[in-house]
């Protein structure tokens, strides 16, 4: 889309989606076996023919740095480009990006010789589907200074969101960030058929929620991002701005859903793994772009497979696979078991002198050691799991830590790097 430039927001430090964001910036996390959630966004600007695209961290960049350099290469001819905007200091501030509106703000200067007219707002750490150019011209027909993309979701929800009434004419009338009751948004309440889908049954009441993403005028930017006007959109800019610019809903009814937490994350992962996914990694349409990586395709040796999906490079044999995703470069040696669990896989295969090392150091091989059962975990990539080990946690197992691993939401995530020695039980 002529005139319109993209900014991606990394997030600040995704605490909670610790541990998988220790090593990482929160868009540089694992997903679906071969991804990472920054290739979501990006990849629906480019079917929104939106090429000019900046993406702001502040924490742990490098892996996300990598990732983006690696794949979004454009040619010579066009006029393109992925870039990172990483937190620095200037002569005019020398402190970290305070939120959402701030880190727009401070990075104005990298923005404005690109000479938008309008600029899209984006998460970094969303999943969905979305084609911006309708946004675009609904945002243009209406002469809006924001139009913001609004999601239903249940009143008993509403605490997780930026909240928002919306008149008959779809401007946003009120707005509040993550109201702490639903007495603070008191007659906002919709009815649920209005939004009814095949793919989504709501029952009840709905309210209007922020998903994040806001088309901007760059002549409001400029004026809503002076110094003085607060650090987050949702908390300080969206509402003043409603009483002095044009701000109007945009209404989304697809799939999306919102990764801040390990639950969340591990939900939507599996939930690839569906006969008919709401996120649909196989329409030929909607390509979800990431870094090519040359593998042979996986290999197989008498192995069970039930709702799984297992991507390029792996090798399983003599094992049973049920409702489980296994990243690129999976090595499962035979007996394993894994059922509902997520494998980001790894960054490399170990050479044969490197497997020698392993030997001599007692020291587990990247990847999942024979006769294991891993059941309701993540295992990020690069783990190296030892024989005859046990992972699985039970029902209303409590947050705790371990050596190289950590339970959050019931779910025993295996970090980055590990080492999980032969015949380890997990949880203690």
């Amino acid at each position: 889309m002529d005139n319109v430039v993209s900014v991606i927001l990394g997030g600040g430090r995704g605490t909670r989606l610790h541990p998988l964001t220790r090593p990482r910036s929160k868009p540089a996390v694992p997903f679906g076996g071969m991804y990472r959630l920054i290739d979501i966004p990006v990849s629906n600007c480019l079917h929104s023919n939106i090429s000019r695209i900046f993406v702001v961290t502040q924490f742990n960049s490098a892996s996300l740095n990598r990732h983006v350099s690696m794949t979004y290469n454009f040619d010579a001819f066009r006029d393109g480009f992925v870039t990172i905007l990483a937190a620095e200091q200037t002569l005019e501030t020398s402190d970290w990006l305070q939120g959402t509106a701030d880190a727009v703000r401070k990075n104005l200067w990298h923005i404005d010789p690109a000479n938008p007219e309008d600029v899209l707002i984006l998460s970094g750490d969303h999943i969905y589907w979305m084609d911006y150019r309708a946004m675009l011209n609904m945002h243009r027909r209406t002469r809006a200074d924001i139009t913001i993309a609004t999601y239903p979701v249940p009143i008993q929800d509403s605490s997780r969101f930026g909240i928002m009434q919306v008149n008959s004419e779809g401007r946003i009338i009120e707005f509040k960030e993550k109201p702490e009751t639903t007495k603070e948004i008191d007659g906002w309440e919709l009815s649920g058929e209005m939004f009814r889908t095949k793919e989504r049954d709501l029952e009840g009441p709905v309210v209007m929620a922020s998903m994040g993403v806001y088309m901007m005028r760059y002549g409001a930017i400029q004026e809503l991002l002076a110094p003085d006007t607060g650090s987050d959109f949702g908390k300080h800019v969206i509402p003043r701005a409603i009483h002095t610019h044009k701000v109007y809903a945009y209404p989304f009814n697809g799939y999306w859903e919102d990764i801040g937490t390990i639950e969340s994350y591990y939900t939507a992962n599996l939930a690839l793994t569906d006969p008919q996914p709401h996120f649909a990694l196989y329409d030929p349409a909607l390509r979800l772009f990431t870094r090519p990586r040359f593998l042979p395709g996986a290999s197989m040796r008498e192995v069970y497979l039930k709702r799984a999906m297992v991507c390029a490079g792996s090798r399983l044999e003599h094992g049973s696979i049920e409702h489980s995703i296994l990243g690129t470069r999976t090595v499962a040696k035979a007996g394993v078991r894994l059922i509902d669990s997520v494998v980001c896989g790894a960054d490399f295969y170990e050479t044969s002198e490197q497997l020698e090392y392993n030997r001599a150091s007692d020291r587990p091989d990247v990847g999942i050691g024979g006769d294991t059962v891993i059941r309701k975990a993540i295992v990020d990539k690069n783990a190296r799991i030892g024989y005859n080990v046990r992972i699985d946690p039970p029902d209303n197992c409590p947050d705790s830590d371990g050596d190289g691993y950590a339970v959050r939401d019931g779910i025993v995530i295996v970090e980055k790097d590990a080492i999980i020695r032969d015949g380890m039980r997990i949880p203690v």
